[in-house]
């Protein structure tokens, strides 16, 4: 009977063993499933996402694509973030830029993340950005103003893909959230009261 007892306790040890061990995996695969999917996402074009792509331009071809851009900004965030010209117009295949314009209305600094897309979402793999502050926590202090910039081209191929061959406008769109490390520091200063962390005025 004392061995039984022991077996079994051995079986129950191992089931919880593997029990946690799955669980752990769960966990860990949920955390870089976000991540992956971007990496994916960046590297394919899918979803409308920009393709990744340090290449440079390949040189003009003959179609004509005008690029317009918009700005979102998330109301936690006490920026005014909007393009600093509506459109461009470029031949496929050519390097051209656009500027964001970014300006922090608060008291206190603040930190934002922008993330991206292009529009129709079926040209993504086409638009190529070879300098862009997206991604990467952009700080601006108290009243502080900011120029982004933007460096792209579209692939000469998107003239010949039966299904994007007719698109003459492709629309990029920036939104731009407070990173959560700021919004959480932020919270907390409101909770302190309305004078810690403010910067005075001299």
């Amino acid at each position: 009977m004392t061995d039984r007892r022991a077996e079994i306790a051995r079986r129950n040890r191992r089931t919880g063993l593997v029990v946690a061990a799955v669980a752990a995996g769960m966990i860990g695969v949920s955390f870089a499933a976000v991540p992956l999917y971007d990496l994916f996402c960046r590297a394919t074009g899918y979803n409308g996402t920009p393709m990744i792509g340090a290449a440079p331009a390949p040189g003009a071809g003959e179609q004509v694509v005008t690029i317009r851009f918009n700005a979102n900004t998330q109301p936690n965030l006490p920026w005014r973030f909007e393009p600093a010209q509506p459109s461009v117009q470029l031949r496929v295949g050519e390097e051209a830029m656009g500027f964001y314009h970014a300006r922090n209305l608060s008291d206190r600094a603040a930190t934002g993340v922008a993330t991206y897309n292009v529009t129709p979402e079926v040209v993504g793999r086409y638009f190529h950005k070879t300098a862009c502050f997206c991604f990467d926590e952009q700080t601006l202090e108290p009243g502080q103003s900011v120029d982004m910039p933007l460096a792209f081209w579209v692939d000469p191929r998107i003239a010949q893909d039966p299904n994007t061959r007719g698109i003459r406008t492709i629309t990029v769109s920036y939104t731009f959230f407070r990173s959560l490390g700021d919004a959480e520091r932020a919270g907390a200063l409101a909770s302190a009261g309305p004078h810690v962390g403010r910067r005075e005025t001299p």
